[in-house]
């Protein structure tokens, strides 16, 4: 795992942890406590690179919501609840919550039939491990209202070639991608009535980048801006959104959710002009979302979530590579992309109350493919084809707080390329695979 600090926008993330931090440790009695805000304070000043599983989103945050694939719209478990719908805020009572992931992916491509004499198969874990930390807090104000911060990682992309796959364009050294993206949620929660809650907060996103590898994308014919396409560190962007959100109980024993988040406007990666669309423009996409929760019995509740991720309203992820030649080199208006389609995406959990020391929790979930068969090429760089996961995890109660544990498969995916790579770099075709393990952590002193 590596670790990144640029330290101009991070003033404004160090900022925001050391007054949550501070807040926490004036309410917070137990030494442990202390302890474990103290090392996850320090760790968040930095972004975890990741390679997410929903596209490059994070199937979900938290490791309640985690250990139940993700679900959490309409089932707020702990203070992380506001990633998902801020209206969460307001139904999770007073906690802190703290996590850690381990998050382990396993992607390669595969180019066959190419006359520029690029056939090969290409292992893409030269960094095959991250660590992702997390860490929320929810306080009551009032019988009505409630507020909260929430910071994790939204998702990201990575891929390290030690065989660069696009060497025989003329590229050389490593190959690979490194985005990583840094969330804070900061909400406020309003319950109208018992039962119901309304959610609002703002998103600051702190993104980096990196690009190594690409010299064949590195000229006046395919970049409008050759010179920024690669091997030139990383880059930073930031940016601010929003996000709404409402719960409500339909009756005593069923509940629905419903929420949705801005696109996220974060200014450019101006040292990566010549690779992105718009001058460098990596927006964090849309989406929104609904979910219902059943409290079958007194110890089973069942819950499922469908989420859209507008992935296609983000040029530089969205537009095809195919506009390269229609006259729009790389990094300009409008210019090409990853070619992404928007997935919607089904989640299904349960929880079950084993007794008053354990809970169980379980889920699946289902994700439409975003990258087409005919994107694959430039998609080497950030093979995000998962489409399936499975979840399990369990929770310990103690005297020194409620424990967490998830793990979570995501199920071997490979796109096949068809008519995947131009005629212009010989033609032929890429196949994507990737899979994934992520084990989960947390601690919580709100139960």
């Amino acid at each position: 795992m590596t670790l990144y600090f640029d330290f101009p926008p991070v003033l404004a993330v160090i900022s925001a942890i050391s007054a949550v931090t501070t807040l926490i440790n004036s309410r917070l009695r137990k030494n442990v406590a202390a302890a474990c805000l103290t090392a996850i304070s320090g760790t968040l000043l930095f972004a975890s690179s990741a390679h997410a599983t929903n596209g490059y989103f994070m199937d979900g945050v938290g490791p309640k919501a985690q250990s139940m694939a993700g679900v959490g719209v309409a089932l707020p478990q702990d203070a992380l609840a506001a990633a998902s719908n801020p209206a969460g805020t307001g139904l999770v009572g007073n906690r802190t919550d703290i996590g850690f992931s381990w998050f382990s992916p396993d992607r390669s491509a595969r180019i066959s039939g190419n006359l520029a004499g690029a056939d090969g198969n290409y292992d893409g874990n030269e960094t095959s491990a991250f660590l992702i930390p997390e860490i929320g807090y929810a306080r009551e104000i009032s019988a009505r209202w409630s507020y909260g911060v929430a910071v994790y990682g939204n998702g990201g992309m990575n891929t390290d070639y030690s065989s660069n796959p696009f060497a025989a364009f003329g590229a050389s050294g490593d190959a690979g991608v490194d985005l990583s993206q840094l969330i804070i949620t900061p909400s406020l929660a309003f319950r109208p009535t018992p039962g119901q809650s309304l959610g609002v907060a703002a998103t600051f996103a702190y993104q980096l980048f990196e690009a190594n590898g690409l010299q064949a994308f590195d000229n006046p014919y395919v970049s409008a801006e050759p010179g920024k396409v690669t091997n030139n560190g990383h880059d930073s962007a930031y940016g601010w959104g929003i996000k709404l959100g409402w719960i409500g109980q339909l009756r005593e024993d069923v509940t629905l959710g419903v929420s949705w988040s801005s696109k996220i406007e974060t200014g450019t990666f101006d040292d990566y002009a010549g690779l992105f669309a718009d001058r460098g423009g990596f927006d964090i996409p849309a989406s929104y979302a609904a979910g219902i929760s059943w409290t079958a019995s007194p110890a089973l509740t069942l819950a499922a979530d469908w989420q859209r991720i507008e992935y296609s309203g983000v040029g530089s992820v969205g537009n095809t590579l195919n506009l390269l030649f229609q006259g729009k080199p790389l990094g300009s208006d409008e210019g090409p992309g990853f070619g992404w389609s928007d997935v919607e995406v089904i989640k299904l959990g349960a929880v079950y109350a084993l007794n008053d020391e354990i809970t169980l929790r379980g889920g699946v979930s289902h994700a439409e493919q975003p990258i087409p068969n005919d994107q694959a090429f430039i998609n080497i760089l950030a093979p995000a084809v998962i489409e399936d996961h499975a979840s399990v995890g369990a929770d310990w109660r103690t005297s020194l707080g409620e424990w967490t544990m998830s793990y979570t498969h995501a199920f071997e995916e490979t796109v096949s390329g068809n008519g995947s790579i131009p005629m212009a770099f010989g033609g032929g075709e890429a196949d994507l695979t990737m899979s994934q393990d992520i084990l989960r952590f947390g601690w919580s002193n709100g139960f």
